[in-house]
């Protein structure tokens, strides 16, 4: 295994903000609005919700942004465990982004690209006679497979892509964001200057038939919205790759997030006044309707096909800086002896690219199980579990390192990051009250790490000495 290659920092302010941007638009900001008005039956109500998880969302990187700046590496939080709690913790979270966080996310990402691919042309029909093949029956790989076919396409060509080198993928991510944005903003300027537009019902807080706004359908619609903020950490695993990056890191993650709230907000407001909340109820009960698709089409009637298209783009964007973020994780696992020894191989554009081979492979395996909505409830169940556990340490480091240079420190400390972990406890045992299955199956995916962390440990794989990632900028 030849170590002594080192990956090159070459990302930029600039690059960083698209990335954290990349990593968080994705399918949420089209497809969220209707379930969360399914809860409160408010369009006032949906907004307060989209600025709570805003806000939550920011504490946590205003949190985890301190963490960089003080910790910045390749691997994200993976390095910042391992001085924080310890490896055994850093390993578990490594193999939980493997298992469930990112590899899901990908292959969902993925899925939904193929689906609105499939809504702007029919794919043609892939073995329609397996159709019915089971594992168990719970699995049915053959089922949609021509939906699945092209998710694990895109999941393969975006892998190659990105094995190109880190610039090649940041660059193709600039494009599709320019997209993405010019997209969401003509949606926010036609549909706002349209004659059906009521800007004023955005902002009214009364329910339909005076329907009683509880705590658990509040917390119930912010979990809507998390999936759409969801993301924004990634940029810690690109950390050995960013100049200058126990500044820009910090800088990037507050510069993307606000920008996302700020977007969010908008577009949300948009399809509020443009569609009342009955209809947005009929949408999400319909199950096979998009609420972005029937707000533009109230005002533009071909506009259905350019909603369909944005989403295509906006997937394809998002999935492509997941797959791009998320495998440096496992190669900083690798070069410490705690992933498979390949994963720590750099390739002549200084890419980690057997890292991204295995994690092309088990997210194709995710497509095949065809269990998505299952998964995207796991991540954030399991996602919570650990922006809490990194809150934490901006106060586990502020008493082990209090002189230690802090490029950047927590606005609002201790309230900001304490509000933050009271949340993702609360998250966490409401999860397991209410989505019991999917908090079950999430744990066991994350526990199937403890195993695994002694399998290394016992081929003498992980009793190697630590060997630093890169030297520091």
């Amino acid at each position: 295994m030849d170590t002594s290659k080192q990956l090159n920092r070459t990302l930029g302010l600039r690059l960083v903000v698209v990335v954290v941007i990349g990593n968080i638009i994705g399918s949420g900001v089209y497809k969220k609005v209707a379930p969360m008005a399914a809860e409160l039956h408010s369009p006032g109500w949906v907004l307060i919700c989209w600025i709570l998880g805003g806000i939550i969302t920011l504490f946590g990187a205003l949190s985890n942004a301190e963490i960089a700046g003080l910790l910045a590496d390749t691997g994200g939080e993976y390095a910042y465990y391992k001085r924080i709690y310890n490896r055994f913790f850093a390993f578990i979270y490594g193999w939980s982004l493997f298992t469930v966080i990112q590899t899901a996310g990908i292959s969902s990402l993925a899925y939904v690209f193929a689906q609105s691919l499939n809504s702007v042309g029919p794919l043609p029909a892939v073995l329609p006679g397996l159709a019915d093949y089971s594992l168990g029956g719970v699995f049915y790989p053959f089922a949609d497979f021509n939906v699945k076919l092209v998710a694990i396409l895109l999941i393969i060509v975006l892998t190659w892509i990105n094995s190109r080198g880190v610039k090649t993928g940041a660059g193709l991510s600039t494009a599709i964001l320019i997209l993405v944005f010019a997209g969401i903003f003509m949606i926010i300027f036609f549909g706002l200057s349209s004659g059906q537009a009521d800007i004023t019902r955005s902002f009214d807080v009364s329910t339909t038939n005076n329907t009683p706004v509880t705590f658990s359908a509040v917390f119930a619609a912010m979990l809507s919205a998390f999936w759409a903020y969801q993301g924004w950490a990634s940029i810690g695993f690109v950390g050995g790759e960013i100049k200058d990056a126990k500044r820009n890191i910090p800088r990037g993650i507050f510069i993307g997030v606000l920008s996302v709230i700020a977007i969010y907000l908008l577009v949300n407001a948009t399809y509020l006044a443009l569609l009342p909340i009955p209809v947005l109820e009929q949408v999400y009960a319909a199950g096979n309707q998009i609420a972005a698709i029937e707000a533009v089409k109230s005002f533009w009637e071909a506009g259905g096909f350019f909603i369909s298209v944005l989403i295509l783009i906006t997937t394809l964007g998002c999935t492509n800086a997941t797959i791009l973020a998320s495998c440096r994780t496992y190669f900083a696992m690798a070069r410490e002896g705690f992933f498979f020894r390949k994963a720590a191989d750099l390739n002549k554009s200084q890419v980690p690219a057997n890292s991204l081979i295995f994690q092309c492979v088990w997210a194709c395996v995710l497509v095949l199980s065809g269990t998505f909505d299952q998964l995207t409830d796991m991540i954030i169940f399991a996602v919570f579990i650990y922006y809490g556990a990194t809150t934490l340490g901006v106060f586990i480091l502020r008493r082990k390192m209090p002189d230690a240079p802090r490029p950047y420190k927590v606005w609002g400390y201790p309230v900001v990051p304490a509000i933050m972990v009271l949340f993702c406890t609360a998250l966490f045992f409401n999860t397991i009250l209410v989505r019991p299955r999917e908090a079950g199956i999430g744990m066991i995916l994350m526990l199937t790490g403890i195993p695994m962390y002694w399998w290394f440990l016992k081929n003498n794989v992980g009793k190697q000495e630590p060997m630093p990632i890169e030297k520091s900028a």
